[in-house]
């Protein structure tokens, strides 16, 4: 062994610790300076930040770097995702009975209206724009929670937009896994048939969710109502079912969303206490959109931009369409209605989430998927936290003063 054999190598090698940490230094500081515009959500200087230190700004953050990165992102979406599930209050649907119609509806029209767009005007593939219009139909969980917590809103609106965001991402998510089988059976040729992996996808992570939720609240009531433990057990029980999920090549996302579901409604004996993921969920959020603005780039605003900001236009008046059309039955004013469809504006977070599969089976159905709607995504990725900050505002129900 020479003098300087135990010395490290220079440069240093960047690990995966490395990444998370300066990721989460970065986007706090950008987050900060977003703050300090009181215009700005904090979550734009997180997505600003991803962005400037990607492969389309700087690029100090390369693919092996971000691809260190996808574990801790996916881990991230499935905390998301069973929060969300938590949220999706199936009593309310009961008492409010124009509740459900409406969110269906919003869906279903914006989904029209963006594969009309894309089949019928852009000449897109039926099945590619059946996926591209799928995925918009999802609100990002996490821009409107993030926003959310940052202006410390609470009102009629912040309910319903909630509750909006729920269903939304589980018509998106039942959707992409149904049609999943279909794009991977015309990648691979293959003789098998697509509606029987579908049923098995969509059976098979609701059991999973509700088998997980049983195991949940079984050992809920061995370990009490302590709310460190119980945190332990919930981030322990999101973690093996995202392995479950994995292994049984199910919906991670669908079993995370049924498992939270399944907490917030059928836990009559209220085994299980509302854990609060607080500073854990939020230091999460910061390391998702930085990564999600590293994945921005700059081509995407290319030859078939038109299209995506016509998916955008499409999406926007879809969902407002749908909610005004049920908004006398439902008891909800002009005004409530233009705000909700502001805020259900953001799209990512989760579309990273139902995307990649389709990556994984089909990279090249994955690429096109890219090229339709890369161009609304990066619209939404500035506009959709902005939108969502504003409608809050204006319903009156934030409180613009109250960043941390």
């Amino acid at each position: 062994m020479t003098a300087a054999d135990f010395l490290p190598h220079w440069p240093p090698a960047i690990n995966g610790f490395m990444v998370f940490g300066l990721l989460l230094l970065a986007g706090l500081c950008g987050g900060r300076l977003a703050a300090t515009t009181r215009v700005l959500p904090a979550i734009t200087g997180y997505i600003a930040t991803g962005f400037l230190l990607g492969p389309g700004g700087l690029g100090w953050l390369d693919a092996p770097l971000l691809a260190q990165a996808r574990v801790i992102a996916e881990f991230s979406l499935g905390l998301i995702v069973f929060d969300l599930g938590r949220r999706l209050d199936l009593g309310w649907a009961r008492h409010d009975r124009w509740l459900l119609p409406m969110g269906l509806a919003e869906s279903a029209i914006s989904f029209a209206a963006m594969f009309a767009l894309l089949h019928l005007l852009g000449g897109i593939d039926s099945l590619e724009a059946a996926v591209a219009g799928t995925v918009g139909i999802a609100t990002a969980p996490a821009v409107v929670l993030l926003v959310t917590y940052e202006l410390k809103a609470d009102g009629p609106v912040t309910r319903r937009m909630l509750w909006h965001v729920a269903l939304n991402n589980i018509v998106a998510m039942l959707g992409i896994t149904v049609l999943l089988p279909f794009v991977e059976a015309r990648a691979e040729g293959a003789s098998w048939n697509p509606v029987a992996r579908s049923l098995w996808i969509v059976a098979g992570s609701f059991l999973l969710g509700y088998v997980a939720f049983r195991v949940l609240a079984l050992l809920a009531r061995w370990i009490g109502k302590s709310p460190g433990p119980q945190f332990i057990l919930t981030v322990g029980a999101i973690i093996v079912t995202v392995g479950a999920a994995q292994a049984s090549r199910l919906s991670v996302l669908l079993a995370l969303l049924v498992l939270g579901a399944c907490a917030r409604n059928l836990d009559r004996e209220h085994r299980l206490i509302d854990v609060d993921f607080g500073r854990a969920a939020q230091l999460f959020f910061v390391f998702l959109f930085v990564l999600a603005g590293a994945a921005l780039r700059i081509d995407q605003f290319g030859t078939i931009a038109w299209l995506g900001l016509a998916f955008v236009v499409a999406r926007t008046l879809g969902k407002a369409v749908g909610l005004f059309a049920l908004a006398w039955p439902a008891h909800i004013s002009p005004r409530q209605a233009t705000t909700l469809g502001l805020a259900l504006t953001p799209m990512l977070g989760l579309s990273i989430g139902m995307t990649q599969p389709i990556y994984d089976v089909a990279p090249e159905f994955g690429a096109r998927l890219t090229a339709v709607v890369a161009s609304g995504v990066a619209i939404l990725y500035l506009l959709g936290p902005i939108a969502t900050r504003y409608a809050l505002l204006r319903a009156g129900e934030g409180e613009p003063a109250a960043r941390d």
